[in-house]
C-alpha cells in the first residue's frame, strides 16, 4: 500500500515539475534561437490579400485606438480589409466604429441582434471574407506598424498556415496580479518561440493576435470556450506549420483585478478540457514533437490541481513512512494558507503575490474542470474591465 502511495506523491511531483520548470527551460536554452532561416515576403514584393477580423462587446475604451493602429501599419492599405463584429454592444462601440468608417473605406461593422458569443461571430466574419490571410485580434490588442507585415511574411512558405504574434502586455501599475500576470505570459511567449524554433509548431496560437491562411480555417463548434486552441490545432492536424514570430510585436493591457481574471481563466479552463477531449487523440502520439509538446506544454498544466491534491493527500498518508512527508504535508498547507490570507490582505509583496497567483491559476483550472463536466451550455462571454 505504501509503495502505490509513493509512486503517487512522486508522479504528482515529477509532472508539475516537469510541465512548470523542467519543459519551458529546457525548451528555452536550447531552442531560443531559430534554426533555420525562413523564406519571407518582403515589402516590395506583391503582399497577399489580408481581412481583419475583431469580435467586440462594449470596447469603447479601446476600439478607436484599436482601428488607428491596425490603419497606421506599414501595409499596403489597399490590400488590408477590417471587420468588426458587434456582439450587441450597448455602449458607443457601435457608434464610434460607424464615425470612422468616414475615414476609413476598408473599415467596415456587422451588427449582430442579441449576444451570439465571440466564436459565433468569427465563424460569421470568415463567411464573409474571400482574402489569403486572415487575422484574428482582440478589440484590446494594440498593433505597432509592422505588426500586420510581420504576420503575413512568412506565409511565402506554402507550408505555413499560421503564425502567431508576440502580444507584449502591459498595465498601468504592478497592482493586484498585474505584474505576475505580465511575467508568466512573458515567460509562456518564450517557450512558444522556442517550440516555433524547434518544432515548427506552438501549443496554441493565442487569440489575441495571430494570422491564418483562409483556406485552413475550421469553424469553431458554437460552444466551445477557447476558438483559438481549436483553430490551431485543426491546422496541426493538417500538417501545416504554427510559428511564433517574436518581430510580429503587438500590446495588450493587463488587468490587475483578481476577480475578474479568475472568471476569464475559469472560462479559457474549461475551454481547455473541450478541445482536450477532442483532441485527445494526439496524445496518442506522446513519442512525436506534436504530442510531446502538447502533454509537456498543457495537457499536464490542465491537471497541476489535480496533481496538487494527490501530492497533499498522498503525503498526508505518507507521514509516518518518513519525516520528509512530514514536512512536505505542512510546507504545501502553509503555501495555501498563505495564498488564502494574501488574497483577503493583499500583502505587497512579491513572494507572495507570485504564491497567490500560482494557486489562484490552478483554482481556476479546478473550477473550469468542473464547469466542462457539468456541460457548457454558451460561449458568451465578458471582456475584464480595460485598463485605459
Amino acid at each position: 500500500m505504501d509503495n502505490a502511495i509513493l509512486i503517487i506523491f512522486w508522479c504528482s511531483v515529477i509532472l508539475i515539475f516537469h510541465t512548470y520548470v523542467l519543459y519551458p527551460f529546457w525548451m528555452i536554452l536550447f531552442y531560443s534561437k531559430p534554426k533555420k532561416e525562413r523564406a519571407y515576403f518582403n515589402s516590395s514584393e506583391n503582399l497577399p490579400n489580408i481581412a481583419i477580423l475583431v469580435a467586440a462587446f462594449n470596447e469603447e475604451k479601446v476600439i478607436a485606438d484599436k482601428i488607428h493602429s491596425i490603419f497606421n501599419a506599414t501595409y499596403p492599405i489597399q490590400k488590408m480589409k477590417l471587420l468588426i463584429g458587434s456582439d450587441a454592444s450597448n455602449d458607443k462601440t457601435e457608434n464610434i466604429v460607424n464615425e470612422l468608417t468616414k475615414q476609413y473605406a476598408q473599415l467596415q461593422l456587422i451588427k449582430f441582434e442579441g449576444r451570439v458569443g465571440k466564436i459565433n461571430i468569427v465563424n460569421e466574419l470568415q463567411s464573409l471574407c474571400e482574402e489569403d490571410i486572415l487575422i484574428m485580434s482582440d478589440a484590446n490588442v494594440i498593433f505597432t506598424p509592422t505588426t500586420i507585415i510581420e504576420l503575413v511574411k512568412f506565409f511565402k512558405e506554402p507550408q505555413v498556415g499560421i503564425v502567431a504574434a508576440n502580444i507584449k502586455k502591459q498595465s498601468i501599475s504592478n497592482e493586484g496580479i498585474s505584474l505576475q500576470e505580465k511575467l508568466y505570459l512573458t515567460l509562456e511567449n518564450k517557450v512558444k518561440a522556442s517550440e516555433s524554433n524547434a518544432f515548427d509548431l506552438i501549443m496554441g496560437a493565442e487569440g489575441g493576435c495571430y494570422a491564418i491562411r483562409n483556406n485552413l480555417f475550421s469553424k469553431v463548434p458554437s460552444k466551445f470556450n477557447v476558438d483559438d486552441f481549436y483553430i490551431t490545432f485543426q491546422v496541426l492536424l493538417k500538417d501545416k506549420k504554427v510559428l511564433f514570430n517574436p518581430e510580429a510585436v503587438c500590446f495588450e493591457d493587463v488587468s490587475g483585478a483578481i476577480e475578474g481574471e479568475y472568471k476569464r481563466k475559469v472560462r479559457i479552463s474549461s475551454g481547455n478540457f473541450q478541445n482536450l477531449l477532442f483532441f485527445k487523440n494526439v496524445l496518442y502520439k506522446f513519442y512525436t514533437s506534436f504530442g510531446f509538446a502538447f502533454l509537456s506544454h498543457k495537457v499536464l498544466r490542465w491537471f497541476t490541481p489535480f496533481f496538487l491534491i494527490f501530492s497533499i493527500i498522498s503525503s498526508a498518508l505518507l507521514i509516518n513512512h518518513h519525516p520528509f512527508f512530514m514536512l512536505v504535508f505542512v510546507l504545501q498547507i502553509t503555501l495555501m494558507v498563505v495564498a488564502l490570507f494574501n488574497y483577503f490582505l493583499k500583502i505587497n509583496w512579491s513572494i507572495l503575490k507570485f504564491i497567490t497567483h500560482f494557486y489562484f491559476m490552478n483554482l481556476a483550472l479546478l473550477h473550469g474542470f468542473v464547469k466542462f463536466s457539468r456541460g457548457i451550455q454558451s460561449s458568451i462571454w465578458e471582456p475584464v474591465e480595460r485598463n485605459v
